[in-house]
């Protein structure tokens, strides 16, 4: 098999290269000229905007399965700069699937990942939630995947193209950004471990309850769904358990190596939170057999010792340059 993934210089981009290249596959996979892939595999520089740069590629590499990662994939940016996100996430959907709608392979699979976020305002009862449940998005970068998922939908009818919808709902891990929330905690108490910064952890709102999924366990589901999803369907990946905040705070305090104070932040408070959201997951697991395998709290364990290991390096680095 050969896959190009779309956007593989973020977070789960790497995950993917490695999940993929274990397997056995051959990878390309593109990022922006100002961006870099540490993982081995073919590279390609790419901005989506440009639908003449995204075909060249698709000529060059004739891909079994195209992977389309590249987005704006942070709620708060997306309150802050609505207009960037409209443009990643819905011109440059449009952009790879009008490549792929002329490419000379018409048999190219694709998976569109989308968020669990699209689901938006849930009326009561309606959790977990089905992949037929309508959408009510909540936020601005809710409303961009939601609109990416029906493009694909419409290219799928109208073209009989091989496209999959998927709505990843949160995952974490190692390496993951400091601006999700997973990761914010964990770099924090390891901040105040190394004693550079003061034994308070700043939260925004614990009462909001979320569907949690290792990024390791989210990309097997992205491999498994490239070898055996059915086409034209959308599917929810996630744990299907939401837990609050509150519990995502308290795991990562006692793994702390001190004692840490709460204080909730209002910057941190977003403009509009879901309550809850938790998908069903049954059909992924009746088409592919996936299913969620790792530990929130090992998850949790883990993404702390990475910012604990990138202190201790930055650390030496300094001391090295004096």
């Amino acid at each position: 098999m050969k896959a190009l993934i779309i956007g593989a210089a973020g977070f789960v981009g790497g995950y993917l290269i490695r999940e993929l290249s274990s397997a056995g596959w051959e990878v390309h996979a593109t990022c922006l000229p100002n961006e870099e892939i540490k993982e081995e595999c073919h590279i390609h520089r790419l901005d989506i905007m440009k639908k003449d740069e995204i075909s060249q590629i698709l000529g060059e590499t004739v891909p079994d399965i195209v992977y389309h990662l590249a987005a704006q994939s942070s709620v708060s940016v997306s309150w802050k700069r609505p207009q960037l996100t409209a443009e990643i996430n819905v011109v440059g959907t449009i952009n790879v699937l009008e490549a792929l709608r002329e490419a000379e392979k018409k048999d190219t699979r694709v998976l569109l990942i989308g968020s669990g976020e699209e689901y938006g305002y849930i009326r009561e009862g309606a959790c977990p939630l089905s992949e037929s449940e309508p959408l009510n998005p909540g936020n601005i970068y809710a409303a961009t995947k939601a609109c990416q998922g029906m493009l694909g939908e419409i290219y799928a009818r109208a073209y009989k193209m091989d496209i999959i919808m998927v709505r990843a709902f949160n995952h974490s891990g190692p390496r993951q950004s400091e601006i999700f929330v997973i990761s914010d905690f964990c770099r924090q108490i390891a901040e105040i471990e190394k004693g550079i910064r003061e034994p308070v952890i700043s939260v925004g709102n614990l009462s909001a309850k979320r569907d949690f999924t290792d990024v390791r366990d989210v990309v097997r589901a992205y491999r498994l769904l490239g070898e055996k999803g059915k086409s034209g369907t959308v599917y929810n990946i996630g744990r299907g358990k939401a837990v609050n905040i509150q519990f995502i705070l308290d795991t990562a305090l006692s793994f702390a190596k001190c004692s840490i104070e709460v204080k909730q932040d209002p910057d941190r408070m977003r403009a509009s939170d879901i309550p809850l959201i938790e998908p069903d997951v049954s059909r992924i697991l009746a088409d592919t057999g996936w299913r969620a395998e790792i530990s929130m709290e090992q998850t949790i364990e883990d993404t702390l010792n990475f910012w604990r290991e990138k202190l201790m390096a930055y650390g030496l680095s300094l001391g090295n340059s004096n």
